[in-house]
């Protein structure tokens, strides 16, 4: 019985090794960094990065952990106003008017740190802008509104369809900002959602939607990737504010390469952030959740130390590079026509084993992609054939689809040629030997005939 309990208790422990090696490793990183403020008290719940590149995962702890996003909501919300205007149907400078509705939401102290004056034109431009970087409530309701005629479900079945359709399974939206909607006073509710429900999602659907957002729109990176903004310069209504994302060049803990994207807090879901980093033509995509606790302000600041000493290894550790020039290529023993320059995340100091299969080159660098619905980069490599070399297993679109059609391929008449050819050119030669010992003989008979060169004949 003691064996048993015994097995038990070291299976446990080996089932908590993996978790605990990692939380100790993250503290290890942070603090070889220099962050000697980044104690286990400010340690995340949650931490994932991936390279912006290829959607590889590069680091991750508890990346499927369900937490309340806080502010970091918005992003999706933005994400959402990015693709309107690439539909055409807003613009940056489409002006939406704030109406009396607007300007109470921005008079409720508990969600508020700007103003909004009803009856003031304010540009999509601004409003994106109060909504990324202050993190204003209000704003991200005025675009919501204005995209949904004032229809809150309405914007938050396309937050939710869209995180569905982005491969994010573990997310549910039931606000627009970030803030709940009972904390609206009235002014923001929706009638098929909860009320008093924190948004729901983890670090890998963040990474996963940040991934899609700055692909298909990195415009947004304009708005997210300076230290400082103003709105409304030169009129009774400009404001400045000073970004919360202190990995932001200037900003407290910058760190170079920074643009981005969206951090966020709340008393459950402590303190957050998502970065967007690009040094060279390697990107990288970090987000942090759950550090520290509410009633302990500093960790609003403290929470960038994890995400930057994690974004320094990951940058010190892995590369995004050229791992096959274009053109003609040995893989496996064989010859291939890539089509065009094949780039990869490796590990530094290893080599990605390289393959090839239905005609296209295969990267194994070891990693995982974040989603199933992030694919690699496809690049075409078709084999380089010999004379002789007809395959077996012969690939060949064409090829195949001209069998089938009941027409032979060309290589097949090309095999038969070769000995019809071989033949025609023996016979050639034969007729021509032929031909000379027929003039001989000719030429024989002629000289002696017995008539004409009778003595000739007879020596």
């Amino acid at each position: 019985m003691k064996k048993k309990i015994v097995a038990v208790l070291l299976a446990a422990c080996l089932a908590l090794a993996p978790s605990l090696s990692s939380a100790d490793e993250l503290m290890d990183i942070t603090r070889a960094a220099g962050y000697t403020e980044a104690t286990e008290a400010y340690r995340p719940k949650s931490t994932l990065l991936i390279d912006g590149n290829t959607g590889d995962v590069l680091w991750e702890e508890n990346a499927d952990e369900v937490r309340d996003p806080a502010s970091m909501s918005k992003a999706m919300t933005l994400y959402l106003v990015f693709e309107a205007m690439s539909k055409g149907e807003i613009s940056e400078d489409t002006v939406i008017t704030a109406t009396p509705t607007d300007q109470a939401i921005a008079d409720i102290y508990e969600i508020s740190n700007n103003k909004i004056v009803a009856g003031v034109d304010y540009t999509v431009s601004e409003l994106i802008t109060m909504t990324a970087v202050p993190s204003s409530n209000v704003t991200t309701v005025m675009l919501a509104n204005y995209l949904t005629n004032n229809d809150p479900d309405k914007w938050l079945d396309m937050m939710n369809e869209k995180s569905k359709e982005l491969g994010m399974t573990n997310t549910k939206w039931f606000n627009a900002s970030g803030a709940v909607a009972v904390a609206f006073k009235g002014y923001y509710s929706p009638q098929r959602y909860d009320n008093n429900q924190t948004n729901q999602t983890t670090a890998r659907d963040l990474a996963i939607m940040t991934y899609n957002f700055i692909k298909k729109y990195p415009d947004i990176l304009k708005y997210t990737s300076k230290p400082v903004v103003t709105v409304k310069k030169g009129t009774p209504y400009e404001e400045t504010f000073e970004t919360y994302n202190y990995s932001i060049p200037g900003a407290k803990y910058g760190i170079d390469g920074v643009d981005g994207l969206k951090t966020g807090s709340s008393p459950e879901g402590a303190f957050n952030y998502i970065d967007t980093i690009k040094r060279g033509d390697q990107r990288m995509i970090a987000v942090i959740m759950g550090s520290g606790d509410w009633s302990d302000q500093t960790g609003e600041e403290i929470r960038h130390t994890f995400g930057n000493a994690l974004v320094e290894k990951m940058y010190k550790d892995f590369s995004y590079k050229k791992v096959l020039s274009k053109g003609e290529q040995e893989i496996d023993g064989k010859k291939y026509n890539v089509q065009k320059d094949v780039y990869a995340t490796v590990k530094k100091g290893k080599d990605p084993k390289i393959s090839v299969k239905d005609d296209q080159i295969v990267i194994d660098n070891g990693l995982k992609p974040v989603s199933p619905k992030i694919k690699a980069t496809s690049v075409k490599a078709t084999k380089v054939k010999g004379w002789f070399d007809f395959g077996s297993n012969q690939k060949d679109k064409k090829a195949t689809k001209a069998t089938n059609n009941g027409q032979l391929p060309v290589y097949f008449w090309l095999l038969c040629l070769i000995p019809v050819g071989l033949l025609y050119l023996i016979y050639l030669n034969e007729k021509g030997r032929r031909q000379k010992v027929k003039e001989r003989r000719q030429a024989r008979q002629i000289i002696c005939d017995p008539g004409l060169f009778q003595d000739i004949c007879h020596q």
